[in-house]
């Protein structure tokens, strides 16, 4: 061609390269970037969107801003002729962010800039300063922030929010890592005594002298005459409410005097013969059912009773099936922010290698096996293999129930046991079949054979619909 002196292959042409460019831009970036039109629709999404929210980008594309991202009227706002850039407090995903929201203006050749549409940025407020920091620490502590896609959980926290209201002792038991004391925090931003100190005394890890000086307190020159005196924590508490964590450890002793305090709100300081009176709201938690240890002769029946005027029993992670993924990926999401680096993939298989572990530890062995895993990551997927868990000693005798009778008595058997897994995260019978890959006839078949299922499920007749 006359004029060529030259000519170079690349890779890209300019363009390509630098929508290539922007696509690896999205994909690095660890913070949540929506590109919005001048409609208020997304228009593009940086990777950890898709990533926390577990879809497609195709999905997502071409939706109302307002639809994921609550607290903030894009549509006016881009209506506005004379629009600035905002900074506000986002919801997304059922967490609070700090969003930067900014037009996008391109320049005509007449020099004019012409409005396109916005970008907008989330930040976590837990890296947006000491004051938004105390705001996300005490939002964690309020019983809105509990993740409930399962129906015993919704329960809980229906009694939850009734209970919290009373200005009477409230007692939490469940087991390890279950999250007691969280609730237990919530139950008092939800009381009365909102305003009021919340003060934590952790009767498993002080011996009994020490556990009644922190408890009550001394007076002046109660350990001689250069001592001070000490201001207990139950009167720190006075005027809100005094957390009691395991106190099925708490000694016999101790027992009896808190006991005084519950009847009255009455005490004696260590070395002081008058009375002190508080005005506090006990809670308590504890990993042992008192009850029991009641029976055993280890806890006071009658302090039982009146630390149990109320009760909560916080569900293991393993009877909170619908929840463990929700709970997976919001714990991801926190890690990372911790660990300043971008979220990773949630493949299926892990998602499903989660439903399907017993969790004896819990909420806190989850987010430990979580923490240890995007700790030790390089790439940008977590698998199951990265997570380490554990197996349970019993695994074996659990395997080996699996083999015995016939066929398809073991087959009944894998069978029942794959619908108690899936059903309470697919409540609905037409979606089970869909994860199945059977016919909602069949699904609604064999709930009702095993006695599963809803109980108009279980009692319908085949082939029939509901009646009008």
């Amino acid at each position: 061609i006359a004029g060529v002196l030259d000519v170079k292959t690349v890779p890209f042409m300019p363009s390509e390269r630098e929508h290539q460019e922007m696509e690896a831009l999205m994909k690095a970036l660890p913070d949540l970037v929506f590109a919005l039109d001048d409609r208020a629709r997304i228009n593009h999404v940086s990777e950890a969107v898709l990533s926390l929210l577990r879809l497609e980008k195709k999905e997502i594309l071409g939706l109302p801003a307002a639809s994921l991202l609550k607290g903030f009227p894009f549509s006016a706002w881009l209506a506005d002729p004379g629009l600035q850039a905002e900074i506000g407090k986002l919801e997304f995903a059922g967490e609070a962010w700090l969003g930067e929201i900014r037009p996008l203006r391109l320049a005509e050749p007449q020099g004019l800039a012409v409005l396109v549409g916005a970008l907008v940025v989330l930040k976590s407020s837990r890296r947006s300063g000491p004051g938004l920091h105390r705001q996300a620490a005490d939002a964690d502590s309020r019983l809105e922030q509990f993740t409930a896609e399962s129906p015993v959980m919704q329960a809980l926290l229906h009694q939850a929010r009734r209970q919290a209201l009373q200005d009477l002792p409230l007692l939490i038991q469940g087991e390890t890592g279950t999250g007691k004391e969280m609730l237990a925090r919530a139950c008092h931003h939800a009381s009365l005594r909102a305003r009021g100190p919340l003060v934590i005394l952790n009767c498993a890890a002080l011996p009994d002298e020490v556990l009644e000086h922190e408890l009550f307190g001394s007076s002046a020159g109660a350990f001689g005459p250069q001592w001070p005196g000490k201001l207990g924590l139950l009167e720190q508490a006075s005027g809100g409410s005094f957390l009691l964590d395991e106190v099925a450890e708490m000694s016999p002793l101790l027992q009896s005097k808190l006991l005084r305090v519950l009847e009255d709100g009455r005490f004696h300081r260590v070395g002081q013969q008058e009375e002190v009176r508080v005005d506090v709201r006990i809670l308590a938690t504890s990993r042992h059912v008192l009850a029991e240890r009641v029976q055993q002769g280890l806890f006071r029946e009658d302090l039982f009773f009146r630390l149990s005027v109320l009760s909560l029993e916080m569900p293991p992670l393993r009877h909170r099936q619908a929840d463990i993924v929700p709970l997976a990926q919001q714990c991801v999401a926190r890690i990372c922010e911790q660990l300043q680096r971008a979220r990773p993939r949630l493949p299926r298989r892990l998602l499903e290698c989660l439903s399907r572990y017993r969790w004896p530890g819990n909420v806190r062995q989850l987010k430990n096996a979580l923490y240890q895993a995007l700790t030790l990551l390089d790439g940008e997927e977590l698998t199951p293999e990265a997570l380490r868990l554990p197996m349970l000693d019993n695994q074996p005798e659990e395997e080996e129930a699996w083999f015995e009778g016939s066929l398809q008595e073991a087959g009944k058997r894998f069978e029942r046991a794959m619908l108690e897994r899936l059903y309470p995260s697919h409540p609905s019978s037409r979606q089970l079949a869909k994860r199945l890959g059977i016919s909602h006839t069949a699904v609604a078949n064999k709930l009702r054979e095993h006695g599963l299922g809803k109980p108009d499920e279980q009692t319908q007749a085949p082939g029939t619909g509901p009646q009008r």
